[in-house]
């Protein structure tokens, strides 16, 4: 295993800024077509998400088979997971076991944040500046900061004044921590929240949830990986892979390509039945109207509520977890073990806080309505500024000194979700505007990282030094995003794919919609055009726009 390097070089063909998945294939590509690069993490360890994520019951919502890599033939055959859905622990061995099988270590530098990058229009180059006060100057600078990294903690009165221990779902301490003997809030039930109730609950002395609006979860089924059924996915990769390529949503999954009121009120009940039984966010492909007909999406909601109904022994708690105001899939669908049984637990207490607001924190814990509740430690499942945070986080700019925050100030314009008009020879890898969020993410991200090596090495080939979008091309790919997004019901969720979660945020629908296949189409087709939508300079100042 290398080293990482501590100091940047004064000068990189690209900077990578993010050493998770996507930063990973990033480096292993750009090695490839022959540049150099770099890549800088805030974070002391490789994995993104799967580092930063370390919350009791820490676990994905995408089944192991299908959430890895699938460029790397070897590797998908050689590893062996454990469960059929992974937790944090196997996932982070495995983005380390990526880092150091392909050597990806002697191009990643650790606690390194980035926190300015200037676009040069005479050079053609940006500056980078850290935290540290180290720069560089790269030709191309990749953003792979993921789609949800920049923790959302609220700012309640009283922050300051609370002396038990305060805990966030996205940074999490590295050592265990170990709630026995405790009276310990959890403030969220949100998908992290759905996941470490149950094991904060088996640990605490006594749990209170503190819930602003109720989530639909399914049941994961998840356990020991069958030896079989492992079998049966390496023996078929190749083609479940291009299946998956091409699907809604970078999945293979068991679907239904019938519509959910067009069968009998028992056949919708049996198809139900079955994809519940099955498990995990499949469910929503019980019938194939389910996120566009609002009369369909209530028939599954109102399955799910009964489900909620059924394993809830208090119905007052049952109706309070069951959610009645938006559409079932319009929030990302979370998968749990065993949450809603949590709420039978003698020690565990659901605070409803919808039209009762928590009021602020004290020396002793918080006040809700006013009462008042002591508290040993307070974990905080409250989120992320999704999608956009990490990238406003940075000081960003590009020609003529804009600044990204000030140009999506209305909220985000990009091009594909890859770039964004004015910022030349900048990426984003999953960002908004594509399906990111609404795929298996490593699909995605294989995808995009794909994409933009094929351009850098397609400029490299033609002697093309920057490349912008056009500004027809974004405006047509904004308008395209949103008319999708509103076909569907997902506008209809007060959800953080709308940006809801962060107060000021602009309201509009972040992801693309349209599916991972249709998108990919999309994007082989701009590149086998020339790449439509984009314009290249070469240092004699000639521009070439692709036809």
């Amino acid at each position: 295993m290398s080293e990482h390097p501590t100091t940047l070089p004064p000068e990189l063909d690209v900077l990578v800024v993010g050493a998770g998945f996507s930063g990973l294939y990033l480096l292993h590509r750009l090695r490839k077509i022959g540049l150099t690069a770099r890549a800088v993490e805030a974070g002391s360890g490789v994995g993104g998400t799967w580092y930063w994520n370390r919350y009791p019951g820490a676990r994905c919502d995408v089944e192991s088979m299908q959430y890895s890599y699938s460029v790397f033939e070897g590797l998908e055959q050689d590893w062996e997971w454990s469960e059929l859905f992974s937790a944090q622990p196997e996932i982070l061995r495995y983005a380390n076991h990526v880092a150091n099988r392909y050597g990806l270590r002697r191009d990643i530098q650790l606690d390194t944040r980035v926190t300015a990058t200037r676009f040069d229009e005479t050079a053609g180059r940006w500056t980078v500046t850290t935290q540290a006060g180290e720069v560089t100057s790269a030709r191309f600078v990749v953003m792979a900061t993921g789609c949800l990294s920049t923790a959302r903690t609220p700012d309640f009165t009283g922050m300051d004044d609370y002396r038990g221990n305060t805990y966030h779902t996205g940074h999490w301490p590295h050592e265990p921590v170990d709630f026995s003997g405790q009276r310990v809030a959890i403030i969220g039930t949100g998908s992290s929240a759905i996941q470490a109730l149950p094991v904060i609950a088996g640990q605490a002395a006594h749990v209170t949830v503190f819930q602003r609006t109720p989530n639909y979860s399914i049941p994961s089924r998840n356990g020991p990986m069958p030896a079989d059924y492992a079998a049966d996915w390496k023996n078929h990769y190749a083609k479940r892979r291009q299946q998956a390529r091409h699907s809604r949503n970078g999945l293979v999954v068991k679907g239904n390509d019938a519509s959910a009121m067009a069968v009998s009120p028992e056949q919708r009940q049996t198809a139900y039945e079955e994809y519940w039984h099955l498990g995990g966010t499949q469910f929503m492909a019980a019938f194939n109207d389910l996120i566009f007909d609002a009369e369909a999406n209530e028939s599954a909601a109102e399955f799910v509520r009964n489900q909620i109904r059924t394993t809830v022994n208090d119905p007052t708690v049952a109706e309070l977890l069951a959610p009645k105001d938006y559409p079932i899939g319009t929030k990302r669908i979370c998968v749990d073990s065993h949450y809603f049984e949590t709420f039978n637990r003698d020690n565990v207490a659901l605070v409803d806080i919808r039209h009762r607001p928590i009021e602020g924190l004290t020396t002793e814990g918080l006040v809700a309505d006013g009462t008042d509740y002591a508290f040993d430690a307070i974990v905080f499942a409250t989120g992320f500024d999704a999608m956009t945070g990490t990238l406003a986080a940075i000081d960003i700019r590009g020609r003529a000194h804009q600044a990204l925050v000030d140009k999506w100030e209305a909220g985000p314009r990009t091009y594909l979700g890859l770039t964004s008009h004015g910022f030349p020879n900048l990426f984003m890898i999953t960002g908004p505007g594509s399906p990111s969020v609404l795929s298996n993410m490593m699909v995605s991200i294989e995808q995009h990282v794909d994409w933009v090596t094929d351009l850098l090495a397609h400029m490299k080939h033609h002697g093309l030094d920057t490349v912008d979008a056009t500004l027809p091309a974004e405006d047509d790919w904004v308008e395209h995003v949103n008319v999708v997004a509103h076909k569907t019901l997902y506008p209809r969720a007060a959800s953080w794919y709308m940006g809801a979660n962060i107060p000021g945020k602009p309201r509009l629908f972040l992801p693309y919609i349209g599916g991972v296949g249709a998108y990919r189409e999309r994007c082989d087709a701009a590149a086998a055009s020339g790449y439509e939508g984009f314009e290249f300079e070469t240092k004699n100042s000639q521009t070439q726009s692709a036809a």
